[in-house]
């Protein structure tokens, strides 16, 4: 058999942190063959992103890597590394926004990586960084060149980065979460770019994604990742249509399905990840899993040949289907209330077009209509989901109902008073907003600990660290984290800690 392009055998990876050295890969091989597409899933802090970056030789100095061999085109990946990103290996990361420079515009950034590593000149770039924005989706690619990150919408942020990955015609590409941002008309046609790149160029890919249904589309194979672990890995159609590992059935019974009726109960996995500062010899899984047994807290091994599980139950339990636990009873409305919480009436906001020194030469500034005359009432209890593609004016219209950006028309009720455009607050202790990018709303230099205490300072409602451990669990974050800064968490931990902070006021009495 023809060698793998990228081959990673036995790679284990520690952190350093206070309480000691974590544990963040533990033993992973993986395999992908030229113009193949490998999945990596598993839920936040399994380590998916931690593979990423150590192939991308990025680690900081607070960090231990071993391994027997990685390999990609027969070349040593953990020594040539720096060589090879940005060239032969692509990268698209989740966060777009950390991602971008902010001080350059869209044509500098798509631009770059073709005069670095192609040597283009720079009208041969300007000329590829179009028709990249084109094959992006991206609308008015020329307009877009010279426009600024803020200026574009999460979806046309990641869009970009896609792009870049993509100038240098990459062998290999490393996916980290690369349609979180986009809407699914878009992300259909990054799927199918992807998909006819591979055909074209024999592009390989690396796909971690917590969207098992984009797995199920793009990738040949699939691993399942468990704090640190390969639980299970085979092909894609295999491994998701007939998990063997108790922990991927749990991932797949807690999938949203859209064409599964709505009164089927979606079934979380219970507990949360171990502590990886304190390795376990045995099934990691085992505190978890509803099959656990005597024999679990031996050291377990990947069987099988061409779909391999971690599991020494494997015959007990491979066919079994997870346990799906009752589901709560359906909150009820009150009787008679009938008064929305909040209720806007045609809300409509402009922003303009062009820098500072592009409107003195311009006779009709007509900008770009965000959210024109736009209603909505939502009752006490209720949600309403708001949907729409990139750059619609979803976020915008977020924001204007917070009183976060100014309308320059229209009307806002909460709770039955009249809202104006600098609120009390009152009114920002109960209507709070979880933004978009993790990386760009939490305070870098702060711990976690501090982040969520500082709304409660704010608001007069301060908690020992009792109350700090709480909301931790209630976003299913070990307490240890309290200690920890945002970029020791992964993407989804990052989001969980800002959902905690941004609605921790709402989970105390007043």
């Amino acid at each position: 058999m023809a060698e793998p392009l990228l081959a990673i055998d036995r790679m284990s990876l520690e952190y350093s942190t206070p309480r000691g050295w974590l544990k963040a890969l533990d033993d992973v091989s993986l395999a992908i063959d030229k113009g193949t597409a490998l999945g990596l899933v598993g839920e936040s802090g399994s380590g998916k992103s931690s593979v990423v970056m150590a192939l991308l030789g990025l680690l900081d100095a607070g960090a231990r890597l071993h391994a027997r061999r990685v390999a990609f085109g027969g070349e040593d990946l953990l020594s040539r590394a720096a060589a090879l990103r940005g060239r032969r290996i692509g990268v698209v990361f989740q966060d777009s926004a950390a991602v971008l420079n902010p001080a350059l515009t869209i044509g500098r950034l798509v631009t770059e990586p073709l005069r670095v590593h192609l040597r283009l000149t720079p009208v041969e770039a300007r000329a590829r960084a179009l028709a990249l924005l084109d094959e992006m989706g991206i609308a008015r690619p020329v307009q877009m060149m010279e426009a600024y990150p803020h200026q574009l919408s999460g979806g046309m942020k990641q869009r970009v980065v896609i792009a870049t990955a993509l100038a240098t015609e990459p062998d290999l590409l490393l996916l980290d979460e690369p349609t979180t941002a986009l809407d699914v008309t878009v992300e259909a046609q990054i799927l199918d770019l992807l998909d006819r790149l591979r055909e074209r160029h024999g592009l390989s890919m690396l796909l971690v994604s917590h969207n098992l249904g984009i797995v199920d589309r793009l990738c040949d194979r699939v691993a399942v990742l468990y704090a640190g672990r390969v639980v299970e890995n085979g092909a894609t159609a295999t491994v998701l249509d007939h998990p063997r590992h108790p922990y991927t059935k749990g991932l797949m019974a807690a999938l949203p399905r859209p064409e599964v009726v709505q009164s089927v109960h979606l079934s979380p996995i219970p507990g949360g990840l171990p502590d990886l500062t304190v390795p376990e010899t045995g099934c990691n899984f085992r505190p978890r899993c509803p099959f656990a047994t005597s024999g679990c807290e031996q050291p377990q091994f990947l069987l099988g040949t061409g779909h391999q599980t971690r599991c020494h139950r494997l015959d007990d339990v491979g066919d079994l289907a997870w346990r799906v636990a009752e589901p709560a009873p359906l909150r009820q409305r009150p009787e008679g209330e009938t008064r929305p919480l909040l209720q806007a009436n045609g809300l409509r906001r402009r922003f303009a077009t062009g820098g500072l020194f592009s409107r003195p030469f311009t006779r009709v500034d007509t900008g770009v209509l965000a959210v024109d005359d736009v209603s909505i009432s939502i009752g006490a209890g209720e949600i309403v989901g708001l949907v729409g593609e990139s750059g619609c004016g979803k976020t915008t219209l977020g924001r204007l109902l917070l009183r976060l950006v100014a309308a320059d028309d229209g009307t806002l009720y909460f709770d039955g008073e009249d809202i104006p455009g600098t609120p009390a607050p009152t009114f920002r202790r109960r209507a709070q907003i979880v933004l978009q990018n993790p990386d760009t709303a939490l305070n870098p230099r702060q711990i976690v600990g501090t982040i969520l205490r500082r709304p409660l300072q704010h608001f007069g409602l301060e908690r020992d660290a009792a109350e700090i451990e709480r909301l931790l669990g209630i976003v299913r974050l070990p307490a240890s984290y309290a200690a920890r800064y945002p970029h020791q968490l992964s993407g989804g931990e990052k989001q969980r800690v800002g959902i905690a902070r941004d609605a921790d006021t709402l989970f105390l009495p007043a």
